[in-house]
């Protein structure tokens, strides 16, 4: 079992309230439900210009990147109030793969210098995206696999499949294997050899693509002595921050539920006054609270590198993962007929749930990660 650490800061301080507004006022201006429906089925699914806003001129991009590297040398807690902002609104950006999972692993490349240092400055300011080549259900603690392997030429060769946020990237993180031993290779999805394929996704505001490599030219960022530990540190740091965003899809379902049970009448009476409907927003109500508590804790615990980051990881994705599904499936219940529509976005919110469920690690598999982690008896 891993030490004890600190309690961990579960409150939101001034300048994270600070960022929230200013998020969640840009998303209001620039992010309505009507424009993500229009894009679902588009042929460009992700908002460029509020991406560009988000990354650029709000410096969102390099909240994770200390600044000697050009990043704003913030902390997973600001990032993780950011994810919970977009997704409150399921916004269409890649900021899960690019800011958070791609920016992560190479912040793994140590030391941070010559390409891996010049590809981090590119992200932090917008400048580039990237995403990291591996399928989205990979769970923390998921050795680097073989599907790719590298020639002595560093020429890559094999395929990735449901690659998140591939088809908005400027660079490819890819983990590959070969004489060396393992790697992580930066490749340009432009480049000769590469091909990015837009695939069936139950979330059409986070579409995954499969990634296909045949002798693309690669450039080695981390070798065998530090790429499984990026690729790590990405996976865990990607799956204790996906928390905050079910956070934010389970929030907006809680209150736009409690809103239209206010306002919809029947049989004379507010449905919202029934007793029954009472109870599911109470127990709702508690979930969403206790999953607060625990995508604060997970985000605290990677900002602080406590030692039981881990734990608190496999804590918030076991329960934040089915916490967002079950308010996104009560969202579409209780709002009775309207909530089928596709007009109503409630689909659009049980989508990023139960995609997000099986994200990095699903709620069984982080569970049995956590038993493991503070030595339950099998």
């Amino acid at each position: 079992m891993t030490a004890t650490s600190p309690t961990p800061d579960l409150l939101y301080g001034d300048v994270e309230d600070d960022l929230r507004a200013t998020v969640r006022e840009l998303l209001a201006d620039r992010c309505p439900h009507s424009a993500v429906l229009a894009r679902c089925e588009s042929d460009a699914p992700y908002d460029a210009r509020l991406w560009r806003t988000l990354a650029g001129e709000l410096g969102l991009a390099g909240l994770l990147v200390p600044e000697e590297h050009g990043g704003q040398g913030a902390s997973a807690r600001e990032v993780a109030v950011v994810l919970e902002e977009l997704g409150g609104v399921v916004a269409p950006v890649p900021y899960l793969g690019s800011a958070v999972l791609a920016t992560t692993a190479l912040l793994g490349c140590r030391p941070v210098e010559g390409r891996a240092g010049e590809l981090l400055a590119r992200l932090s300011s917008g400048a580039a995206t990237a995403a990291l080549a591996v399928p989205l259900t990979t769970a923390p603690g998921t050795p680097l696999t073989a599907s790719v392997t590298a020639g002595a030429d560093g020429r890559l060769t094999g395929t990735v499949t449901a690659v998140a946020d591939a088809i908005a990237a400027d660079v490819l993180l890819v983990p590959a294997t070969g004489e060396r031993g393992p790697g992580l290779y930066e490749v340009a999805v432009g480049a000769a050899g590469v091909r990015v394929a837009r695939t069936g996704s139950l979330d059409l505001t986070r579409p995954v693509a499969d990634v296909e490599l045949t002798a693309a030219p690669g450039h080695l960022l981390a070798g065998p002595g530090t790429a499984p530990a990026a690729l790590e540190s990405a996976l865990l740091t990607g799956a204790g921050l996906l928390a905050s965003e079910q956070l934010g899809v389970a929030q907006w379902c809680l209150d736009a539920t409690v809103a239209y049970l206010k306002d919809r009448r029947q049989f004379g009476r507010v449905v919202g006054s029934f007793q029954a409907l009472k109870h599911r927003l109470a127990d709702l109500w508690l979930e969403v609270v206790s999953a607060r508590a625990a995508a604060r804790a997970a985000a605290d615990a990677l900002a602080t590198g406590a030692a039981d980051a881990p734990v608190a990881v496999a804590v918030a994705q076991a329960y934040c993962a089915e916490a967002a599904v079950h308010a996104a499936e009560e969202c579409v219940q209780l709002h009775g007929g309207i909530g089928m529509t596709w007009e109503h976005p409630a689909h659009l919110y049980l989508k990023r749930a139960k995609a997000a469920q099986l994200a990095l690690g699903t709620p069984d598999r982080h569970r049995a990660a956590l038993a493991t982690l503070v030595d339950l008896p099998g």
